[in-house]
């Protein structure tokens, strides 16, 4: 902290008089005038920039005097305009039908605008960037409403999850330019497979609740689509180090040719990451590259991406229980422990790893037909394999079909050993969308199909009694295939100019076999109708109510089959909310209502693989108001605060204790706090310096559904400090990006996760007792990244 101190200082006082400093500040609109999200804004004189949010609004302090802005929204060329500049200054901008951007055709058929009555949030690279130091994007995505996140290794890097209104990743649709992300049999998202990823992201958008129709398994809780890097007009090199806690530290390059001849631009970024982690030996050693070629024209845009990554992280999915973290603190890991004959640790396997590579093809077409009609359609290619490997102790020779052996007098029928348990999959399909646009109607119409066949078997590479094995043997071999065809229809209709109407519905088929132990027996096949309605009335310039209805169905995953025999589930999700724009002041509050039949909640268990175990819960709900809002205090301060209140209910549950089935009639659902709050205060002391202060709170939750005491989790409150300072040299160095991060500032020692089981024993009287135990996944105290990008 003094380190940081001194370094504020030092800033402060080699920092020089600067010229008197005006607010430019407006709303882009298109030619509808409907608001335009998402575009780059630069001052050209300094480069300094931002990006208009949701509802179009941007705003940039500019020097006194004639000045010159570019609003950039990967059109063909950007708009510039000049103005004079004596004191804060209003610039609204319309672009003309030609400027309209070719980029966001990638996702429009699956983002919304303010103007919808879907529940989201925006989160650009420009906000992305000041944080982006190594830590995963659900972790840069903490502070928008309703998200809880979380780390294995407990400091941000390696696997990390996030839930938005109680519901975990599995439930969460993610999307890379239109393209479904979800493995297609967990249903999860792992972001460790591709580090860095942010880094080549232009936008994200976070609707919350079912939202609009999208590409892959339906959105039970929220869905995430990313929007990966737009054409650079001019070319750059950017250099970027960070170094940290835990022995943290990230190295990346990044390039553009800019736009080559009027059409052509290549660009692309290598990342490493490495960390020894919070959590004993929980390490991860990434690499990460993107690549782009583009082509446009005025009503062209074709982008080929490659990308992808390869990790290797020490599993810490265990996490630790109470007795261990007073036995052994709370960074013990039981990962790779080997144990004597009294129960002792003695020594750690060191390669008990995960290890996996997967690599990304996309093809994109995008073209405008005229003023009225657009087109996009995509394939895409996905390969993933890896394995994890495990050291074993004492295991049962039946476990991997081997047959016992004799050694002298003795009967040898189980061995220590090492084994990976491999996939290898093949992820493939297209998506296409129409767009139809005029005066008073907007309809796209669009769909997908992708397949997934994955292999799943088993390898033993080292045993001490091998038994009748050969090399290379498989003690399984399994595999499974799933297809997945979507349809979908939206209309938005204004019926008059404050009023206007929105209609969605999908068509969704799904089947999938699969043929063994590790994923379930299924052959299964599902038919879903998915309809979504709303209405926005708009009180005013700046304000707008807004109702809609969605329904949502969906599949189990592949851990649900192997766990038994479960029941597709069904959402219905009403959301009612208020938005509220000004030059100065934002505010979104809304409420919602999901309605689940048959939903698969998480039990709190963990499988042998360290994925959570769901079950069917029959009727359940979550009913909550969130509100969200920003302010702006002079041309220096701005707060962003947000928060959730809700109550999540499982109707009539059923649970087996003590050896009976009980009724424990309205419980909690499990990982779903009722009071999820977060905050960001910025200050801007000058020029080129931004000091942000960021706040999470999250309350109490159970780990169970059964509101068992052991299973609750408690509350934390955690606080970081975010600085960057931008020096701009005069030269071939165009900018250098200082930026330093504080990570749980105040040092909480919280826990952000963990998981709740159950089991039974025998009493002497031949009656059963159920017995309970809790495991956590505790998260760092104070922790630092620091970091430098350089640009060329």
């Amino acid at each position: 902290m003094k380190f940081l101190f001194n370094f504020l200082c030092f800033l402060v006082l080699s920092t020089t008089v600067q010229a008197q400093e005006y607010k430019v500040y407006g709303t882009l609109t298109d030619q509808e005038g409907m608001q335009v999200p998402g575009a780059t804004v630069i001052h050209t004189q300094s480069n300094n920039g931002t990006q208009t949010d949701a509802n179009g609004y941007y705003e940039l302090m500019v020097p006194s005097g004639k000045q010159t802005l570019s609003f950039n929204f990967s059109a063909q060329k950007p708009v510039i305009k000049t103005i004079e500049v004596q004191s804060n200054t209003e610039l609204n901008v319309q672009i003309a039908e030609e400027d309209v951007m070719l980029d966001e055709v990638l996702v429009s058929a699956i983002r919304v605008t303010a103007d919808a009555p879907v529940t989201f949030s925006n989160l650009t690279a420009e906000e992305i960037q000041p944080r982006n130091l190594g830590q995963d994007i659900p972790v840069l995505m903490n502070y928008l409403p309703s998200v809880v996140t979380t780390s294995d290794a407990g400091a941000g890097v390696g696997y990390t999850g996030i839930r938005v209104r109680g519901s975990d990743a599995t439930r969460v649709n993610v999307t890379i330019n239109g393209i479904p992300y979800n493995d297609a049999e967990s249903q999860g998202t792992f972001w460790v497979n591709m580090p860095d990823f942010a880094s080549s992201t232009q936008s994200l958008q976070l609707q919350r609740g079912v939202g609009t129709s999208t590409n892959g398994a339906g959105a039970f809780g929220a869905s995430l689509n990313l929007l990966t890097d737009a054409l650079s007009q001019d070319p750059y090199a950017e250099i970027s180090g960070s170094i940290g806690s835990f022995n943290t530290r990230k190295a990346n390059i990044k390039f553009s040719s800019g736009v080559l001849s009027d059409h052509f631009e290549i660009s692309g970024r290598l990342s490493r990451i490495k960390s020894d982690g919070y959590i004993d030996r929980a390490s991860s050693d990434l690499e990460s590259y993107f690549l782009q070629g583009a082509y446009k024209d005025e009503n062209t845009l074709i982008k080929a991406l490659v990308f992808g990554g390869h990790e290797i992280t020490y599993q810490s999915w265990n996490g630790v229980e109470d007795w261990q973290i007073e036995e052994y603190g709370r960074t013990f890991n039981s990962a790779g422990a080997i144990y004597d004959d009294e129960g002792n640790i003695v020594d750690y396997y060191d390669n008990e790893v995960d290890d996996y590579k997967q690599d990304h093809f996309q093809l994109h077409w995008n073209q405008r037909l005229n003023d009225e009609w657009s087109t996009n359609i995509a394939i895409h290619y996905t390969r993933g394999r890896g394995f994890f490997e495990q050291y074993r102790q004492d295991d049962p020779f039946a476990d991997y079909g081997l047959e016992p052996i004799t050694i002298g007098d003795e009967t040898v029928d189980t061995t220590d050993l090492v084994r990976r348990r491999w996939l290898s999959n093949h992820f493939y399909g297209t998506t296409f969308s129409a767009k139809y646009n005029n005066d008073k109607l907007e309809f796209i119409g669009g769909g997908a199909w992708n397949k997934y066949e994955g292999d799943h078997f088993g390898e033993i590479i080292w045993a001490r009694y091998a038994s009748n094995s050969e090399i290379r043997d498989r003690y399984y071999n399994d595999n499974s295939t799933k297809t997945d065809f979507n349809t979908y229809g939206k209309l938005t209709y204004w019926a008059t100019d404050k009023l206007s109407l929105y209609a969605d519905m999908q068509y969704r088929h799904v089947s999938y076999q699969a043929n063994g132990n590790e994923t379930g027996l299924v052959d299964d096949n599902f038919n879903f109708f998915n309809p979504k309605a709303g209405v926005t009335y708009h009180l005013n310039e700046v304000q707008n109510l807004y109702f809609s209805y969605a329904r949502a169905s969906r599949e189990p995953n592949r851990n649900d089959y192997e766990a038994g025999d479960p029941e597709p589930e069904t959402l219905n999700d009403f959301e009612l909310g208020w938005r509220y724009a000004s030059p100065t002041v934002k505010i979104n509050a809304n409420t919602y209502y999901m309605r689940y039949k048959n939903q698969l909640v998480l039990t709190g268990e963990l499988n042998d693989v360290g994925a959570p175990l769901r079950e069917n819960v029959g009727d359940s709900y979550r009913l909550g108001l969130e509100v969200d809002a920003t302010f702006f205090f002079t041309d220096k301060f701005l707060l962003k605060p947000n928060f959730a209140l809700s109550t999540n209910k499982n109707l009539d549950f059923y649970t087996q204790t003590d050896g009976n089935l009980n009724n424990l009639g309205t419980t909690n659902i499990s990982y779903s706090p009722d009071f999820v709050a977060g905050n960001t205060f910025t200050y801007l002391p000058f020029k080129n310096l931004q000091l942000s202060f960021l706040s999470k709170f999250v309350s109490e939750q159970y780990l169970g559904n059964t509101d068992a005491d052991n299973s609750k989790l408690d509350s934390y409150f955690v606080n970081d400090f975010n600085m960057q300072y931008t020096i701009e040299p005069q030269g071939f160095v165009k900018s250098i990006v200082l930026s330093g991060l504080v990570n749980n500032i105040f040092d909480a020692k919280y826990i952000s996760n963990g998981y709740y089981y159950t089991y039974d024993i025998e009493n002497d009287d031949g009656s059963i007792s159920t017995l309970d135990g809790t495991g956590y996944y505790p998260q760092a105290g104070i922790n630092f990244l620091v970091g430098a990008t350089v640009s060329f």
